[in-house]
């Protein structure tokens, strides 16, 4: 039997829509308010799942205070109140959108889960605007 297991965090954080490859209008057309050059910033809500099977000694499908520790630890202190444009190595060549966002975290995430386990990333830009990542 499955069971999926989340754990919800939080995190600050600014950054710019943006291609350099672009100009300033297509850029501007396509991203808007995104695109301002002095950047923005938004509250962001993420949610961490863990899928799989419950340990029949455990009765775990994954300790919640070990998925707490890991999104602090690779998540949250990675990424809150920081320029993810500028602060963050993957976005060095990688437009920080709520898409890619969520795909960066899956990716520091699941190395440090169980390979039997699968991962879902829920990170909500705003109350009304999120996207789910599964791998």
């Amino acid at each position: 039997m499955k069971v999926k297991v989340s754990r919800k965090a939080h995190f600050n954080a600014a950054h710019r829509l943006h291609r350099e490859d672009w100009d300033d209008a297509k850029n501007n057309v396509v991203f808007g308010r995104c695109n301002n050059p002095n950047f923005h910033g938004h509250n962001y809500d993420l949610v961490v799942s863990v899928y799989g099977e419950i340990d029949p000694e455990t009765g775990f499908v994954m300790d919640m205070k070990v998925l707490k520790e890991l999104i602090k630890e690779r998540i949250e202190d990675v990424l809150d109140h920081k320029n993810l444009n500028i602060e963050i190595p993957e976005f060095k060549n990688l437009n920080p959108t709520a898409e890619n966002i969520a795909v960066v975290i899956w990716n520091k995430l699941r190395p440090h889960i169980n390979a039997s386990k699968e991962l879902e990333v829920v990170l909500f830009e705003t109350p009304r605007n999120f996207v789910t990542y599964s791998g």
